[in-house]
């Protein structure tokens, strides 16, 4: 399975993903209307792009009372049709992560589906290489190999 992967440290800030979701999603360039959102933290100077991890245990699968939300077989995306969504919000306030949003127009919820055929449209028009679409198994094996560094570095003194 792949994930969208954010590294806070290469985003910029510019929205680029924020916009190509919602031109995916509308035809227009609101980043209210996305389902990745970019968080800004002025004081620490730094922006975080947010999106649905689509976990293995969806916890908002689980609560959903009208089943309108299940994973896509082939791209393995946790997905809600909006036709059978009651608009309850119950996945809203499952979700750990807060990227289930509340769409006030439509009344039902949405979130990332992890669009285009390749990679999902944030990640091909982040200019800056914060988002990556990469197999969970390869980024788990990268973030082991990372720790590892740290861990042989501090106990070679820092060095």
């Amino acid at each position: 399975m792949r994930i969208i992967t954010m590294d806070p440290k290469k985003c910029v800030g510019c929205r680029n993903c924020e916009y190509a979701c919602s031109y995916n999603r509308t035809g227009e360039c609101k980043s209210s209307e996305s389902n990745i959102k970019v968080n800004f933290y002025a004081d620490e100077q730094a922006c975080i792009p947010m999106t649905c991890l689509h976990c293995e245990e969806a916890w908002c699968l689980e609560v959903c009372p009208a089943a309108a939300i299940s994973r896509n077989e082939k791209t393995g995306a946790i997905e809600i049709d909006e036709d059978r969504c009651a608009g309850c919000k119950m996945c809203v306030l499952s979700c750990p992560y807060g990227n289930i949003h509340f769409d006030k127009k439509k009344l039902v919820s949405r979130k990332c589906n992890l669009c285009g055929d390749d990679e999902p449209n944030c990640v091909k028009h982040c200019i800056a290489g914060a988002l990556n679409y990469e197999d969970v198994e390869d980024v788990a094996k990268s973030r082991r190999k990372q720790f590892d560094t740290k861990i042989k570095n501090a106990m070679e003194g820092g060095k």
